[in-house]
């Protein structure tokens, strides 16, 4: 094996190690921020329970918010690829729909899966805000691309006058992040026990309901 070829498998193999490290973080800080909440979990438990030593975690992430950040950002998105949410294939897939009823089964879905990921994450973050500035202004900026995530369809189908009247997109947009919403998802997948086709096609079919006429 020449060095150059010796250099780039040690580089693949660091990678790798470095790729298995952090989501052996993101598994424990999922299950101890869920279990006992953002502010009574600390970085010690994670490393405890992913198995590493704290140097380990702090080398990967400097502090509980960027760990809380990383891991609810990969389970957003479902990868570690810095593509968000509204650049998404699926998404972009789904926008360029003409079917209406298309598009929104399509976009429920993704959303429904989504919380299937991170919706236990997502309501964490909204609770600690209550107490952190730095969660607090995070969630503030995640509810308003959920929003503008909602508004971008209801405006494509106001344009294509596909909404039920009489509707606008805005309010369309509203009803939409309503009824899509991680409180709702935790409810009733949480809280009722719903299975998640249950959910996920309930919240089809009233989305569908409200947005797009009979």
């Amino acid at each position: 094996m020449s060095p150059p070829v010796k250099r780039t498998y040690r580089a693949a193999k660091r990678a790798e190690t470095a790729e298995a490290t952090r989501a052996a973080l993101r598994a424990a800080a999922t299950e101890l921020f869920v279990e006992s909440g953002y502010a009574a979990t600390t970085m010690r438990e994670i490393a405890r329970r992913a198995g590493v030593g704290e140097r380990t975690l702090y080398d990967a992430f400097p502090n509980k918010f960027e760990l809380f950040r990383h891991t609810i950002g990969v389970a957003t998105v479902g990868d570690e690829q810095p593509v968000a949410v509204a650049a998404r294939p699926e998404v972009l897939d789904a926008r360029a729909d003409p079917d209406p009823r298309a598009a929104v089964t399509q976009l429920v879905t993704y959303t429904a899966a989504l919380f299937e990921r991170a919706g236990d994450l997502i309501m964490v973050g909204i609770e600690a805000g209550a107490a952190d500035a730095n969660m607090r202004a995070a969630t503030a900026a995640a509810e308003a691309d959920t929003h503008t995530f909602w508004l971008t369809l209801t405006r494509n189908l106001f344009r294509d006058n596909a909404l039920r009247p009489p509707l606008d997109a805005d309010t369309a947009a509203d009803i939409a992040y309503a009824l899509a919403s991680p409180h709702l998802f935790r409810l009733l997948r949480r809280q009722r026990g719903w299975a998640a086709p249950q959910y996920r096609d309930w919240l089809i079919e009233t989305v569908i309901a409200q947005l797009l006429p009979e």
